[in-house]
């Protein structure tokens, strides 16, 4: 059996109302992605609105594996489409890795702060983000970065025992920088 029918969707908000029409449309649209997995799963949705972009951002986190999707356009539905064609081709891209990261162990969910944005002062550090680590071997980093579609990402190394972070390196491969204690 392949995708399920069930898939809890939290929509919220930040400088917008939700309107029943702007939630049903994220749902059914989102929805969409439950397809390509065989477990329930959940995606946390935020639409944001800053001057005149509009902000969509979905997070499901899938036993071990984040992905995560964020486009802003100047209409709120076409950011929901780009969003969801976005995870879509994330999920194509990884699907076969995906299924073999989805028998192992899972990752905590990851927990993001926001700060408030303030033109007026310094550079300051304006996000904030927390999230549990489970020890992973460097391969599975590499392949959780590219997922979220960062050029970095902070793991603890399975096999060291430290925290350490992988890059993408200009020429497409990737660096470790592991710590050294003088």
């Amino acid at each position: 059996m392949r995708g399920v029918e069930i898939m809890r969707i939290i929509v919220s908000g930040k400088n917008i109302e939700i309107t029943n029409a702007l939630r049903d449309y994220a749902t059914k649209r989102i929805s969409k992605v439950s397809k390509y997995f065989e477990n329930d799963i959940e995606a946390q949705v935020t639409m944001s609105v800053e001057k005149d972009r509009h902000i969509v951002e979905v997070t499901i986190p899938i036993n071990g594996i984040i992905l995560r999707g964020e486009e802003e356009t100047g209409d709120m539905y076409s950011s929901i489409d780009m969003v969801v064609e976005k995870l879509e081709k994330q999920i194509h891209k990884y699907k076969t890795r995906i299924n073999r990261k989805l028998r192992r162990t899972a990752l905590a969910n990851a927990e993001m702060e926001f700060a408030s944005k303030n033109d007026d002062e310094e550079p300051k550090v304006v996000k904030t983000k927390r999230f549990a680590m489970k020890p992973m071997a460097v391969e599975e980093a590499i392949l959780q970065m590219n997922l979220l579609g960062h050029d970095f990402f902070v793991f603890s190394n399975a096999e060291t025992e430290e925290v350490n972070v992988v890059y993408k390196r200009r020429n497409g491969n990737y660096g470790l920088i592991e710590p050294e204690f003088k």
